[in-house]
Parts: structure tokens; C-alpha cells; sequence
């Protein structure tokens, strides 16, 4: 069989498959749609040691490490490109306040002004999040000989995979204050759209604070089940 099926792949291929799991369930009616939080978390959660996992393989071929770094890529698209969007539309389904807004299904029906707006910044973020990775993707050869010279790491823009934090505390907020946080969800899309390409440098964190993200990831994943359970 074509590709890789090693240990240092295993997080990657399950954030992706979390992540395409997190869309199905969102954008379906056999499960409630906020599940794809807990999916979108879980995808997080992968994607902080998926690169820790490869790296202890010291022997790794040259197809291994670019195969490594392509499907990485491809994972992150769909985890944090696509799933945030998919949880989104998925508000809007269940909200009582925007339950006219049939995006799926209605869209060619029913076409008004704030569904093509809505519908525009959820493929813009896509988009965004698409550049992204296929801009780093092109320049990680620049970027490593920039890291031996100089010994700086940094991120430029803010990484797709903050998208694993973000939302869900947004999907949070909205179950702790009661208040439908629907189209507010997709405000917060566009400006992480926006800060994905955005040239501003961001320090690189060490293993420690990748701990504290992880941390911060479990509370709101905890926090969620306790507000969802209570409602």
C-alpha cells in the first residue's frame, strides 16, 4: 500500500479523523451539533504531540519526514479549516433565535442577505486558513535555515491550530451566559480568517506552555460537558 502507517503518523491520521468526524456529526441530524467541539478538541489535543511522536524516531526516511509534514497539513485543513465553520452553521440550525437560516438545505430556496454573508465569511475562513498552511508548507525549508542562522523560532500570523481553543471557549461562553451566541460565533470567524494571514510575529512556546494550552483545552472540554449536561 501507497503511504505511511508507522507509529509517527498514528495522531496525525486520528486528528484528521476526529476532525472529519466533528463535520458528519455537526452537519447531521442524528447528532447534536455541539458534539463537533468536543471533536475539534480532541483534534487539538492530537496535533499538540503528533510532532513530538515523529520526532522520537531518529531513522526516519526522507519520504517519511515530507509525507510527515504534507498529511500534517491536510489534517489541520480539515480539523481547524473546516470543522470550525461546519460548528457554526450547526449553531445556526439549532438556535431559536436564527432557526430560519437553512444553509444546508434551504439555501437555494430561501436566499437572504445575512445567510450569503454568514455563508461568505465561513468559506473565507476556509480560504484562510488554506493560504496558510500552503504558504508554510512552502517556505519550511526557508523557515529551517532561518532557524539554524539565528536560533529564533516564531510563528508569523496565528496558527490554524489555535482555532482547537478558540471555538470552543466561544461555544462556552455561549452555554455559561444563556445568550445566543450564533453570529457572534461567525465574527470571531472572520477576524481568526483575518489573523491567520496577518504578517504580525508570534514567539514560538516551549513544551511547557504547550502543557498549559493542553490544560486550558481539558478545562473547556470538562467545562462544556458540566454546562451541556446541566442544559
Amino acid at each position: 500500500m501507497i503511504g505511511v502507517y508507522d507509529y509517527t503518523v498514528i495522531l496525525t491520521y486520528l486528528s484528521l479523523m476526529s476532525g472529519a468526524t466533528g463535520i458528519f456529526v455537526a452537519l447531521q441530524g442524528y447528532g447534536h451539533p455541539y458534539i463537533g467541539v468536543f471533536f475539534l478538541l480532541l483534534s487539538g489535543l492530537c496535533d499538540a504531540f503528533d510532532g513530538k511522536v515523529a520526532r522520537t524516531k531518529k531513522n526516519r526516511t526522507k519520504l517519511q519526514k515530507d509525507f510527515g509534514i504534507q498529511i500534517d497539513s491536510l489534517a489541520d485543513l480539515v480539523s481547524f479549516g473546516l470543522l470550525p465553520p461546519s460548528i457554526g452553521m450547526a449553531m445556526l440550525r439549532v438556535s431559536e433565535r436564527y432557526s430560519e437560516l437553512k444553509f444546508i438545505n434551504e439555501l437555494t430556496r430561501k436566499v437572504s442577505w445575512y445567510s450569503i454573508i454568514l455563508t461568505v465569511i465561513a468559506a473565507l475562513y476556509v480560504l484562510a486558513a488554506l493560504i496558510r498552511l500552503a504558504y508554510f508548507n512552502a517556505t519550511e525549508e526557508e523557515r529551517a535555515m532561518e532557524i539554524q542562522k539565528t536560533g529564533n523560532m516564531h510563528y508569523t500570523g496565528l496558527p490554524v491550530t489555535s482555532a482547537a481553543l478558540v471555538f470552543p471557549f466561544v461555544v462556552l461562553v455561549h452555554f455559561i451566559t444563556r445568550f445566543d451566541f450564533s453570529l457572534l460565533y461567525f465574527f470571531v470567524l472572520l477576524l481568526i480568517a483575518i489573523l491567520f494571514v496577518c504578517p504580525f510575529k508570534l514567539k514560538k512556546m516551549g513544551g511547557k506552555a504547550l502543557y498549559v494550552l493542553v490544560a486550558i483545552g481539558i478545562v473547556e472540554f470538562i467545562l462544556l460537558i458540566i454546562f451541556k449536561w446541566r442544559h
